[in-house]
């Protein structure tokens, strides 16, 4: 078997918590009254046509000026930082039928919508329901636990807030590739171990025939770029099988090493996210992860989150692993 190639990636995606938080203008953007106005006339445009939330097409959502904005997003998301923060919309002047619309047209613009689960939905809950992961049929993003730093299965996630908790539930964001580099130089083997495949726990919703894990790297290479995909929690969980080999040592002490690095405040940002943000981030080259929360008792004013997954057009280099776990067509988190 040829070496493993891990030499440094080195790209705008290589940041740290300092560099990124020096360069908010690339990446936070704060909607206007007059960005909002022109929002609002779309989602006006599309309701007078009798139209909503995944109904619309990005023809039925018209926003002239945004266009740019949306663009920069798309761009900065797929081929620069990762990351792109739009803030603002003030959903409490709105139903959460008619800013979920908001969000859903925005989106047109920025890529195709992939499906989330094994139900097909385009426009996913992200909210308490209750349940607890040890259930292993439950996802993790359905209960207040915390969610440990992890990629989504698709090009870009979206996310918007419309209503937060009542503590906690923060969001924290790491660039992979600057782990990645870090790795490379101060812990090659280690590193050289995440390019091997992994197991990893479908959680109850593999394809009709198939086994219920599959296997990953967490770094694949593939035509000059690196990517990562990592799902934590989930590699852990599929121990649970009698035919999945028990993790080594060694692998254990890459995760372990990968793990306290995302976590160091040297690579990690936090952010407490507000009613109306809406951030864009890239599975390839950043990790996301949410604290534990406490909730209210009114139904109505609990978490929520609406959420897309994407296929960008600016993506040219999806890496294999991406290729395989969109067209298998079940939810990978």
């Amino acid at each position: 078997m040829p070496p493993t190639d891990i030499s440094p990636v080195r790209s705008r995606a290589c940041w740290r918590a300092k560099d990124i938080l020096e360069a908010k203008k690339d990446w936070i953007h704060e909607l206007t009254p007059a960005e909002i106005d022109e929002l609002d006339a779309a989602l006006a445009h599309a309701k007078s046509k009798g139209l909503s939330g995944t109904q619309v097409t990005r023809d039925d959502f018209p926003l002239p000026t945004l266009v740019q904005l949306l663009e920069r997003a798309n761009e900065e998301t797929s081929r620069g930082l990762g990351l792109f923060l739009i803030r603002g919309l003030p959903v409490r002047n709105y139903s959460k039928e008619d800013a979920s619309t908001i969000f859903w047209g925005a989106g047109t613009y920025v890529g195709m919508p992939w499906a989330q689960n094994a139900r097909g939905d385009l426009l996913g809950d992200i909210c308490d329901t209750g349940m607890k992961p040890d259930d292993p049929n439950v996802r993790y993003y359905q209960t207040n636990e915390r969610l440990w730093f992890h990629t989504d299965g698709a090009d870009i996630v979206a996310l918007l807030c419309l209503r937060v908790s009542k503590s906690g539930g923060g969001n924290h964001f790491v660039s992979s590739m600057a782990i990645h580099d870090e790795m490379a130089r101060t812990a090659p083997a280690m590193l050289e171990c995440l390019y091997e495949p992994f197991y990893v726990d479908f959680r109850g919703e593999q394809p009709e025939g198939a086994k219920p894990y599959y296997t990953v790297p967490i770094f694949t290479r593939y035509e000059g770029h690196v990517s990562c995909f990592y799902l934590g929690e989930y590699i852990e969980s599929a121990q649970r099988f009698d035919d999945v080999p028990r993790l080594t040592e060694r692998q254990r002490a890459a995760l372990e090493c990968f793990e306290s690095l995302c976590s160091s405040d040297e690579f990690r940002i936090d952010l407490q996210q507000q009613p109306g943000d809406m951030p864009f981030i890239s599975n390839s080259v950043v990790l996301h992860a949410r604290e534990g929360f406490e909730d209210y008792d009114d139904p109505e004013e609990r978490r929520h989150l609406r959420r897309l997954w994407l296929a960008s057009p600016k993506i040219t280099h999806r890496s294999p692993v991406m290729k395989m776990l969109h067209e298998s067509g079940v939810s990978l988190w």
